[in-house]
C-alpha cells in the first residue's frame, strides 16, 4: 500500500508536465467547504499556490485560505495559554505536595504545548517546507483529469468512495486510496476504463516490517524525477444533499527488485510521459490497450531511508 506520498510542491511542475490548468472554481469551492469543515485537509504546499494572487478569481481563494489560516494560529495560541497554565498548576502542586497525577499532568501539559509551538512554527513560516507537501490518506491533493479537449488540476481526496456507495463505505474499506491492479477489473470496473487521472509525486512512503515493529521508508527516484502516478477517481453525490466529493486512489502493482527486497510487496504505478493523453483518455480504448500502458511504466532506481523504526 503506498499510504503516503510526497506530492509536487509547485504548480509549474503540473503545466509543464501535462499541460493541466487550475481549475479555479473547484478550487475555491473546496476551500469554501474547508472553512466550515476542519476534516478537509489541503497541503499547505497548496495553499502556497496563491501567495501571489494572479487574477481576480484567485484573490478569494487567497483570502479564503489567509482566513482558516488565522483561526487555526488563534486556536493553537489559545491551546498555548490554557496548556501553560496547567502546567504551571502543576508544578506549584510538586513543590508542595508531590503526586503521580500532578507528575503526569506537567507531563501531558509539556507535551501538548511543544507540540502546538512546532504546529504554529509551520503555520507562521514564510518559507516553504518539504512536509507540507506529504499526504496521507483522507487528505485532498491536486490531480490531473481530462474534461473535454482540456486538462484541470483539480483537488481530490485520496481515499476513493465510488459513486453510488454509502459514505459508511469509508470505515469498512479503508484501503481505498489504492487500486491493485489485479483488482482493476473486478472491484475497480466502474472507475477502470472511465475515470482516470494522474497525481504528481516526488517520492513515497512505505510501512513495513522489520523484525516484528514497523518501519516508515521514504523511496525517492534515481535519478530524481516527477512520478507520474496512475489513479483513479470518482465523483460522489450526497444522497442527502451535502457536498458532493471528488476522490481518488492510487494505482498500485508489483514492486521493482528493490522496493521488495526493503520489505514492500506493491508499488504505485509511475507512467511514462508519452502515455499521459492515452491514460487520461481511456474512452473507446480496449482494457488490454489500458493494461498495456500500465505495464511500460518508468523504472527509475527506487532508492530507500528508513525514517523509523
Amino acid at each position: 500500500m503506498c499510504y503516503s506520498s510526497q506530492i509536487a510542491a509547485a504548480y509549474q511542475q503540473y503545466l509543464k508536465l501535462t499541460g493541466a490548468a487550475i481549475d479555479l472554481d473547484q478550487f475555491r469551492e473546496l476551500y469554501g467547504f474547508r472553512h466550515a469543515n476542519s476534516s478537509i485537509r489541503i497541503p499547505r504546499a497548496v495553499d502556497r499556490w496563491f501567495n501571489e494572487p494572479k487574477n481576480a478569481d484567485e484573490t478569494p481563494i487567497k483570502e479564503l485560505i489567509d482566513q482558516h489560516r488565522a483561526e487555526a494560529i488563534a486556536k493553537l495560541e489559545g491551546e498555548v495559554f490554557v496548556q501553560r497554565k496547567r502546567l504551571a498548576d502543576a508544578e506549584r502542586k510538586l513543590q508542595t505536595k508531590p503526586t503521580k497525577a500532578a507528575g503526569e499532568s506537567r507531563r501531558i501539559a509539556g507535551a501538548k504545548i511543544e507540540a502546538a509551538l512546532a504546529r504554529l512554527a509551520r503555520l507562521k513560516a514564510t518559507q516553504p517546507h518539504p512536509s507540507e507537501a506529504r499526504i496521507f490518506p483522507m487528505h485532498f491533493a491536486p490531480i490531473v483529469v481530462q474534461e473535454g479537449e482540456r486538462r484541470v488540476v483539480r483537488l481530490a481526496r485520496y481515499h476513493c468512495r465510488q459513486a453510488g456507495k454509502p459514505a459508511s463505505i469509508d470505515r469498512k474499506f479503508p484501503g481505498l486510496y489504492n487500486a491493485r491492479r489485479d483488482n482493476l477489473e473486478k472491484f475497480w470496473r466502474r472507475e477502470f476504463g472511465f475515470s482516470h487521472a494522474v497525481m504528481l509525486a516526488e517520492s513515497f512512503y512505505e510501512n513495513v516490517d522489520r523484525d516484528g515493529r514497523n518501519a516508515v521508508l521514504h523511496f525517492v527516484p534515481r535519478p530524481a524525477s516527477t512520478m507520474l502516478v496512475a489513479c483513479l477517481f470518482a465523483q460522489w453525490t450526497d444522497p442527502a444533499g451535502g457536498a458532493p466529493l471528488l476522490s481518488f486512489a492510487a494505482v498500485t502493482d508489483d514492486p521493482p527488485p528493490e522496493v521488495a527486497a526493503a520489505g514492500h510487496d506493491r508499488m504505485i504505478v509511475n507512467l511514462k510521459p508519452e502515455h499521459i493523453a492515452a491514460w487520461l483518455t481511456p474512452a473507446g480504448r480496449s482494457l488490454q490497450e489500458l493494461q498495456g500502458i500500465l505495464s511500460d511504466r518508468q523504472a527509475p532506481y527506487y532508492e530507500h531511508e528508513v525514517l523509523a523504526a
